[in-house]
């Protein structure tokens, strides 16, 4: 029953609530782990002292919190998926309750280190490489989408003459986001030189489409000249967004719209970091700070 019933859950998943293939993968690696750690076929009469002791092995080999809360919701979703078929009559998730965590503010690089980055001219870059390097941080700053979004992109979700690009977010719930003209430029210049046929917007160097780590070792590398943050990565490009466009006033339930959030609680973690920018500005304005 144990594989059987897995299957029909991420089959579940992938036609009914539409998950992405990532987030598909995660719940299908979560699941994987846990049938391997309880006794072959014994999910109908699974306890919650063997969940428990799933956690205590997870903690045991030093898995984070952040990353055991995960497998627990990918359990709590699982199960009650098995309560509503009919397979499980008790669900053995009742008692476990989530594990504390700190909140951590979302990292973002500063407006000003940002400039040099954001003032690059096309005209100065000759190769479809170098355009395409450059179009990625300018996608990812100056619309806040997510690397799969961004990946994801094809030639015609984007208008340049209405000056938006069409994205497919979590549940491909759509959104349209608009772009400045200086994107509309960067794009412009990188399809003149882009010497491949392909649906999608952005290419490898060989004319495929892009992956996840491509993205993030060019970010990295990109950002590590402008940035002293440990973690570099595409997202730290969407919190930067969302932060900077809080600072300089932007409405939250705006940028909430355009991060593509399904609530507001998901965005009010960037006013946090707009506080802590107006204590700087307070610290080195005021003459009793």
């Amino acid at each position: 029953m144990n594989r059987e019933s897995v299957n029909f859950f991420l089959d579940h998943l992938r036609t009914e609530r539409r998950l992405s293939s990532h987030t598909l993968s995660a719940y299908s690696t979560d699941l994987d782990q846990f049938l391997a750690f309880i006794e072959p076929d014994s999910l109908p009469e699974i306890k919650a002292q063997q969940i428990r002791n799933w956690l205590i092995s997870l903690s045991d080999d030093t898995v984070q919190n952040r990353s055991i809360n995960r497998k627990l919701a990918t359990l709590r979703t699982f199960f009650k998926f098995l309560i509503r078929r009919g397979d499980i009559q008790t669900n053995p998730m009742g008692t476990i309750k989530m594990i504390k965590v700190s909140k951590k503010l979302p990292q973002f690089i500063r407006e000003s280190d940002m400039q040099g980055l954001w003032e690059a001219n096309p005209s100065d870059a000759s190769t479809f490489e170098d355009i395409r390097d450059q179009l990625i941080l300018y996608l990812l700053y100056g619309t806040g989408i997510r690397l799969a979004e961004l990946i994801s992109l094809q030639k015609n979700h984007i208008n340049l003459h209405l000056g938006t690009i069409r994205v497919l977010g979590k549940r491909n719930k759509e959104r349209i986001i608009p772009i400045p003209q200086v994107i509309a430029d960067w794009i412009l210049r990188y399809q003149s030189l882009c010497p491949f046929e392909h649906t999608h917007l952005l290419l490898t160097d060989k004319g495929e489409k892009l992956y996840p780590m491509f993205v993030q070792r060019l970010v990295k590398k990109q950002l590590g000249n402008i940035s002293t943050l440990e973690k570099l990565s595409p997202h730290v490009l969407r919190h930067t967004y969302a932060t900077h466009l809080l600072n300089r006033g932007a409405d939250l339930n705006a940028i909430k719209e355009l991060l593509g959030h399904a609530n507001l609680a998901a965005t009010q973690v960037y006013t946090h970091n707009s506080m802590e920018k107006m204590k700087e500005v307070y610290q080195q304005a005021h003459p009793k700070a």
